[in-house]
């Protein structure tokens, strides 16, 4: 027997998803370590042998890819590096007359009408920013050599300073890049080993700030990459793994160690990117629909992401700290609402919850490990939805009296409010808040979200997506029963993905089809070079090609996919002018059908389609639940006056075609659903949960 296997560390739980021949898929559970991440995957690879009633060693040699098996990794690591600056020390070489890129941007400060606001902090301090003589025109042709001796000189110092890593961004070296490419040579014989990236590879994009923002992140990122990879690696295979490594990446899919090493910034949101993943395939399996929206609400943050027409929407804005990735990853939005956010009431009297989070240590106050905030997790439990003794299972007792104090000390007293007053006030609160961040991804940008299927996932969502389904007007929702780890199952269901971009400008009304076709070329022999490093067969390839594009004097581009690899004739030009039209009417609300169109950078998505495991399906039954009725408990119901007795349901018990109406609740080893008045859950035939509003 072989395994296919994910582990995706987050702010609170390192998770793990596991699928086996016979399409058995299960999920694991444990705090994540801070202190040493490695110590949570051993401790949640444990729970997953012992269950299986396998040695560590024979579970690691059964998921290995020499056994046919697979080890996906994702983390927040590289996120939580840039949030918290805990990156390493980084210099950048960059043209000189342009040593203020990190700083200036693209336009400065985020309200340039406030002139008491100083500029964000560059990324790179500009003490680290040294500036070398050299310049290319917009054409490519040499306007100044490159100066190499201040470029040794630059590289001397940064040895000098300490620094971990150099990244290169040169203007216009995306036309030219032969002074890039020397610098990286020189900075090889000045200081063989040292980590260091070139804008021009990494990310070959015309505005200079986002490539030189995505060098820089990419640079600082590769020494801290590179020794968790080879850590994990190295005892990983101490304990019996064989083969390489997997890991997930922001684009929506994963790749090899080898590459995510080169590029280190993809490993960016890997984990969150896993959840449109995961969404996408229940929609498909259990519905057969193609629009969903797929919100995740763990422990620290609420991310959601959608998929339109079976696609998973990209984004190309995506800021971290203060700074533009600058790359193209998964539209995947996060605001701080997870079961460990924290409430709090502000000196003007009003009740806020996150965006700070209790995290895995402390954690909640319910969790008897110090914590003295009040948090969703606490409110859940005050308000009866949780089993103290049944949270993870059983694995993990809560403790109701901590919540108690905490909610009565830092709302109750506050708000002048009671007890489950106040709890229903956090709980209502962060409700609120993730309601508006769909609106964000869906109404602002033109979606009804009445059109989509909404998918749940997370250990805390199932407490608070029927509420949202009310308010959001949805009719139907799936919980999946393993929602509690749904980043971690979709990286056992992921793809092999990267994404190549290279810039040619030309426009509709003068298109140059002899120089696209040829862009076109070199991205399919990247693409196709891709897929064959990693191993893909030639009938598991697939290259999608897509062009950013813009009406004359616009500022911001549109992706617009391509029908085929070659734009050869006026027919085909004339399809991809009209589908940017009907994109922008669709983003913007207007379109002007007759101007041109301009092309600024023409991109191939390559993907390797990995096998896809099937889903046991659970035994049929009747609609009767009452098998699975554990008994019933006070549980809070505005609807019905407060606590009142509530039914209580064990997932395990539940067979395909049970229902329950509301008002109940669900408890499942990872999750717990409540399901309010006016809404049933039905029982699916892969076990997962289906939400109808009445």
């Amino acid at each position: 027997m072989s395994f296919r296997l994910c582990v995706d560390i987050g702010g609170t739980f390192t998770d793990l998803a596991i699928v086996s021949d016979d399409g058995e898929l299960n999920v694991f559970k444990s705090p994540t370590t801070p202190a040493d991440y490695v110590e949570g995957i051993m401790n949640v690879l444990h729970l997953a042998s012992e269950h299986y009633k396998l040695s560590l060693n024979t579970l690691l040699e059964q998921c290995s890819t020499a056994k046919g098996g697979l080890f996906a990794h994702g983390s927040t690591i590289s996120t939580n590096a840039v949030i918290e600056g805990k990156t390493a020390k980084t210099g950048l070489i960059c043209t000189k007359g342009f040593r203020d890129i990190l700083l200036v941007r693209e336009g400065g400060k985020e309200d340039p009408y406030n002139w008491s606001l100083d500029y964000p902090a560059p990324y790179i301090p500009r003490h680290l920013t040294l500036p070398v003589t050299e310049r290319v025109n917009a054409e490519g042709g040499i306007e100044a050599p490159l100066n190499e001796d201040e470029v040794r000189q630059a590289v001397r110092q940064f040895k000098e300073w300490n620094v971990e890593a150099i990244a290169v961004s040169l203007l216009w070296s995306i036309v030219n890049p032969s002074h890039e490419l020397r610098i990286g040579e020189i900075i090889e014989e000045e200081w063989p080993g040292i980590h260091y990236t070139l804008g021009h590879k990494l990310n070959p994009i015309i505005r200079e700030y986002r490539r030189t923002s995505s060098a820089a992140i990419n640079a600082s990122l590769s020494p801290l990459i590179t020794r968790y990879i080879s850590d994990l690696d190295k005892r990983l295979k101490e304990k019996g793994y064989q083969g390489e490594l997997s890991m997930l990446t922001s684009a929506g899919g994963m790749m090899s160690v080898e590459e995510l090493i080169s590029q280190p910034i993809y490993s960016i949101d890997n984990g969150p990117a896993m959840a449109p993943v995961a969404g996408k395939l229940f929609a498909s399996r259990e519905l057969s629909v193609e629009d969903v929206i797929t919100v995740d609400m763990g422990g620290t943050s609420f991310d959601l992401s959608l998929v339109t027409k079976g696609d998973i929407a990209l984004y190309k804005e995506a800021i971290v700290a203060d700074s533009m990735l600058g790359i193209s990853k998964v539209d995947c939005r996060s605001i701080g609402a997870g079961g460990g956010s924290i409430a709090w009431v502000d000196t003007g009297g009003l009740l806020h919850v996150g965006p700070r989070s209790a995290g895995a240590v402390p954690g909640p106050a319910c969790y008897g490990q110090g914590g003295e905030e009040a948090t969703v997790t606490d409110a859940n439990l005050v308000l009866g939805y949780l089993d103290p003794g049944y949270f993870l299972g059983g694995g993990m007792k809560l403790a109701p009296h901590l919540a108690e104090e905490v909610i009565r000390e830092k709302v109750g007293k506050p708000l002048n409010l009671s007890l489950t007053e106040a709890a229903f006030s956090i709980w209502n609160v962060v409700n609120v808040n993730m309601v508006a961040a769909i609106n964000g991804i869906t109404i602002w940008q033109g979606i009804d979200p009445r059109e989509y299927l909404l998918v749940s996932g997370g250990g805390a969502a199932g407490l608070h997506i029927i509420h949202m389904m009310r308010e959001l007007g949805s009719k139907k929702a799936v919980i999946p029963k393993l929602a509690g780890a749904l980043s971690a199952v979709g990286g056992v269901f992921a793809d092999i993905i990267s994404e190549y971009n290279v810039n040619y400008y030309t426009t509709s009304n003068l298109f140059d089809y002899d120089g696209v076709n040829k862009t076109l070329e070199k991205l399919q022999k990247r693409g196709e070079a891709f897929l064959k490093r990693e191993g893909v067969e030639p009938k598991n390839r697939r290259l999608e090609f897509y062009v950013d594009a813009h009406y004359s004097y616009q500022t911001w581009d549109l992706t617009v996919p391509l029908h085929g690899k070659r734009i050869s004739s006026e027919a085909e030009l004339a399809r991809l002018v009209s589908d940017f039209h009907e994109i922008h009417d669709r983003v913007y609300g207007v379109k002007e059908p007759g101007q041109y169109i301009e092309c600024i950078c023409w991109k191939v998505r390559a993907t390797g389609i990995m096998p896809k495991p099937k889903m046991q399906e659970v035994s049929i039954s009747g609609e009767d639940a009452s098998p699975a009725l554990t008994g019933k408990r006070k549980a809070y119901f505005r609807d019905l006056g407060g606590m009142v007795d509530t039914p209580t349901y064990r997932g395990g018990r539940l067979l395909a075609g049970m229902k329950i109406t509301g008002p109940a609740i669900i408890e499942e080893p990872i999750t717990t659903i409540v399901v309010l008045l006016g809404s049933e859950v039905t029982v699916t035939r892969l076990g997962n949960y289906l939400v109808q509003l009445n």
